[in-house]
């Protein structure tokens, strides 16, 4: 092994002890960025003695979620799993992880572990160089972060330069209601596992904005017989006779529950899911079509649904000021319209939007007119505008058709004490908010004793 290992590993662990004494997270980016400086090969040395092999999740949407699925069923199935389990997607989050699993000299300290990690879309190619995964899981691809991704068609250049560097024999898990996610099949020979929310009713009123819309095979427009949500669906191109792949797994039926959904999953049978929104149920697809890769057995599959628990940010609630408040992250125009779908149907009646325009938000904040807040118009009672952006955000909510903003804030602890003046009986806060807007106000919770510690990721 390396030489520079052990010194990697010794600034990786020093990094990871400050940031916890100083109350700034878990240390999931800086002790993997230092240990890269020092040992560049450092995310590849330490993966290659795992046996379990690598799996890597990518996507614009749901990659978080996805994972922590597949860790569950992994954990379930008594197989040991080294995981970038908050989300820090970029290879520095990657080596920490890998980091924080190995000993001094780099030696896993559980050699049978699979690493199971989420993959930024930019950084695929680098991931899939350093790990040359067995199996390796697309989401969805969606418009994001336009100023550091670029179109949609520049993400999915990446991702077939992606597949050119896999190991032959690697198997592919892909969203057959995404035609974006479908076109890579056309540049891979290896295995695909499909899966598919093809029993699920298709979405109530506008669906979003479609990012897919013309077939990369011969140019002509896609057609749809159904669409879930965005340009997720039943998809057929008249052109070439492309269409959605049959599905290895899918949906049979997706219905609500009082916790979360009801999914009847082709091969496993009815499973209760305690997570709310149809997206989750696209995410829990993509994580059973894995586990089944992987040879995972239908009741760890089962115990690892059951499980689950909202991802940071993701549908989890925290209790302030005798207040609910339920985060919902929202980076895109498709991801902000499924959690106004789920408020929607959830009847929100006092709803937030913070809004920033940092790096990790993208700088260009243009894609909120794409999101379809007009969905709670007339429905919402209370809403309020937050962030560095939140002038903006108050404008978006009143072309919306929302009522004026009760308050309007930049600071996260100007937004929690105008929640905090009112009574306790108004009820819970359905808070959509973005990337970084989302790290400082669970800081802000954290340091008000509202949460156990911030979260850091990225």
């Amino acid at each position: 092994m390396n030489a520079r290992i052990p010194l990697a590993l010794g600034a990786a662990r020093a990094a990871a002890a400050l940031g916890r004494r100083l109350g700034r997270g878990g240390g999931t980016a800086l002790p993997g960025l230092l240990a890269e400086r020092i040992a560049p090969d450092a995310a590849s040395a330490l993966a290659r003695p795992l046996a379990g092999g690598a799996v890597l999740v990518t996507g614009t949407n749901g990659k978080t979620t996805t994972a922590r699925l597949l860790a569950g069923m992994l954990t379930a199935a008594g197989r040991p799993v080294v995981h970038n389990r908050e989300g820090s997607n970029l290879t520095r989050g990657i080596v920490s992880a890998l980091a924080a699993a190995a000993d001094w000299r780099g030696r896993p300290r559980d050699a049978r572990a699979i690493a199971l990690m989420e993959t930024d879309e930019a950084a695929l190619p680098a991931a899939v160089r350093a790990l040359r995964p067995r199996a390796a899981a697309f989401t969805n691809l969606f418009r994001d972060q336009l100023d550091r991704y670029g179109e949609v068609e520049t993400v999915a250049a990446r991702w077939r330069e992606a597949l050119a560097l896999l190991p032959p024999d690697a198997t592919l898990a892909l969203n057959a209601d995404d035609p974006a996610v479908a076109e890579l099949a056309l540049d891979w020979r290896g295995p695909v596992h499909w899966h598919s929310l093809a029993g699920a009713r298709a979405g109530t009123g506008d669906p979003g904005p479609a990012d897919a819309r013309w077939c990369r095979a011969c140019g002509a427009a896609y057609r749809y017989a159904a669409r879930y949500a965005a340009h997720l669906g039943d998809w057929r191109c008249d052109g070439c006779g492309r269409a959605r792949p049959v599905p290895d797994t899918a949906a049979l039926a997706v219905e609500r529950a009082p916790d979360g959904l009801r999914l009847d999953v082709s091969g496993l049978g009815e499973t209760l899911l305690p997570l709310r929104g149809l997206y989750n149920a696209g995410n829990a697809l993509a994580a059973v079509a894995l586990a089944r890769v992987l040879g995972l057995p239908p009741d760890a599959i089962r115990a690892g649904l059951a499980a689950a628990r909202p991802a940071f940010g993701r549908g989890e609630t925290v209790e302030f000021g005798g207040r609910r408040l339920r985060l919902l992250l929202c980076k895109n125009p498709a991801g902000a319209t499924e959690a106004l779908r789920l408020l929607a149907e959830d009847g929100a009646a006092e709803v937030a939007f913070l809004l920033n325009d940092r790096f990790a938000d993208g700088r260009d904040v243009s894609w909120i007119w794409d999101a379809g807040f007009e969905r709670l118009a007339g429905n919402v009672r209370r809403c309020r505008a937050g962030g560095d952006r939140a002038a903006d955000a108050a404008l978006r909510l009143r072309y919306a058709g929302w009522p004026a903003p009760a308050s309007v804030t930049r600071s996260p602890a100007a937004f929690l004490d105008a929640v905090a003046a009112a009574p306790a009986r108004d009820g819970p806060v359905d808070v959509l908010v973005t990337y970084t807007a989302l790290l400082d106000l669970r800081a802000e919770l954290s340091r008000r004793g509202a949460v156990a510690g911030a979260a850091v990721s990225g």
